[in-house]
């Protein structure tokens, strides 16, 4: 491989770690994490997100405005009232992985218990 090969790749690797990076930071917000878990179920109005997660007004106006400066989450107005859904396939895909990871499953008749004991090996090691 040539040097200048070596460093368009190295120059592309900085450049998805960065995008990556970003992507995970603002993931790492617990409001943000838990509104974006319950888009993850659909479009929601702000009043039901409320309920939902437990956040009030002034956060949860702050961390939906976050999101959507950041281009991952959408709006549509109906009326007064102002919906959301998610618009982002690569932390919708990230959602779906944290979930599987860290959310309980209801226990399924027959389900082989293996799963349960990975996410709490998981867990512990948090």
């Amino acid at each position: 491989m040539s040097d200048a090969s070596s460093s368009a790749n190295l120059t592309d690797l900085r450049s998805a770690a960065a995008q990556a990076s970003g992507l995970l930071r603002l993931l790492a917000n617990e409001d943000r994490l838990m509104l974006l878990c319950q888009l993850t179920q659909g479009e929601q109005n702000v009043s039901a997100l409320e309920d939902l997660t437990g956040i009030r007004q002034p956060t949860l106006s702050q961390q939906l405005g976050v999101l959507r400066n950041e281009q991952v989450v959408e709006t549509r107005r109906d009326g007064k009232q102002i919906y959301y859904r998610l618009c982002n396939q690569q932390v919708e895909a990230l959602l779906m992985t944290l979930y599987a990871l860290f959310c309980p499953a209801p226990r399924q008749p027959g389900a082989r218990p293996e799963a349960a004991k990975t996410r709490a090996k998981v867990s512990s090691v948090s």
